[in-house]
């Protein structure tokens, strides 16, 4: 996405009409990734995000509430994770951006970084199973990797607390943090994504068009506990700031605590705002490892 970044740099200001999404991308009061900004500004100007969004959005959350009440009745009916994925591939493969499909592979390794981050930092525990997604190309997805990715969350946090509580520890302030699994240099070899006529879905509006068709496809509990992981970006983040001792830079997580879950019609939205609470979290570990590895 190095063309996207350039795009906005290279942009000249119009005093008259200065560019929302320049002004954006040149602000640097939350630590992001400048590729990953740059996609997603990028993105986020398209013309289907300002004209098509609000009509996607009201009828995917009225899909939302219909299959509710299905769910409610036969919530067990349909579980079918393996068509989900393939119809996510598709999707993916031949509907949604290149700059969005970048952002969504992209948010899997990241996630995966931060787990493991927090678990090297937490000494004196047990080994906790890990199950990282590194995913290079769409056809990852075809392998339960959206599923997976949620009960990745679940998981790390269940296993890391029971581990603490074994061994009688908490989270806590690290003085020289292991930052050996977060990756500095936005190198991810992604293969190419497809880039033809049809690739026009912007990120929003992929992500209200898949959330009822993962909730179709899902029993009613794996999608409820799907929608809440979304909020696990609280705890997630907490935990990092506990361990680098930085708090205030928790600004941009704001998906709100995950003890008060919110309804499932604005799943999507949420998950738009776990993408971003992942890329800010992400590139304040790669800011205070750069800090540390100047220091040294």
């Amino acid at each position: 996405m190095l063309h996207k970044r350039e795009y906005f740099e290279n942009l000249e200001n119009n005093p008259r009409d200065p560019s929302h999404w320049h002004a954006l991308f040149l602000d640097k009061s939350i630590p992001f990734s400048p590729d990953a900004k740059a996609a997603f500004l990028y993105d986020s100007s398209r013309k289907t995000k300002q004209f098509l969004y609000p009509f996607v959005r009201v009828f995917a959350r009225l899909g939302i509430m219909l299959l509710q009440i299905f769910k409610a009745l036969l919530p067990n009916a349909i579980n079918a994770p393996k068509m989900l994925h393939r119809s996510l591939y598709v999707g993916m493969k031949y509907f949604i951006t290149p700059e969005a499909n970048y952002l969504i592979l992209r948010h899997f390794v990241l996630g995966s970084e931060v787990l493991r981050f927090i678990k090297d930092n937490v000494k004196n525990i047990e080994d906790i199973p890990m199950h990282p997604l590194k995913p290079m190309d769409l056809n990852a997805v075809k392998d339960n990797l959206f599923l997976q990715h949620d009960l990745n969350l679940y998981n790390f946090i269940i296993n890391l607390n029971n581990a603490m509580k074994k061994s009688g520890i908490a989270i806590q302030m690290v003085e020289n943090p292991d930052f050996s699994a977060i990756t500095t240099d936005d190198s991810f070899p992604f293969a190419p994504f497809r880039d033809r006529w049809t690739n026009c879905l912007d990120l929003s509006n992929a992500i209200e068009i898949f959330t009822p068709v993962y909730q179709f496809f899902l029993t009613d509990n794996d999608f409820w506990r799907a929608s809440n992981s979304l909020q696990l970006d609280e705890v997630i983040g907490l935990y990092a700031a506990t361990i680098l001792n930085c708090p205030e830079k928790l600004v941009a997580l704001n998906n709100k605590h995950p003890m008060i879950p919110l309804p499932t019609t604005s799943a999507a939205f949420r998950l738009t705002l776990h993408g971003l609470s992942t890329e800010v979290l992400h590139a304040l570990l790669v800011q205070k490892k750069l800090e540390a590895q100047r220091s040294n």
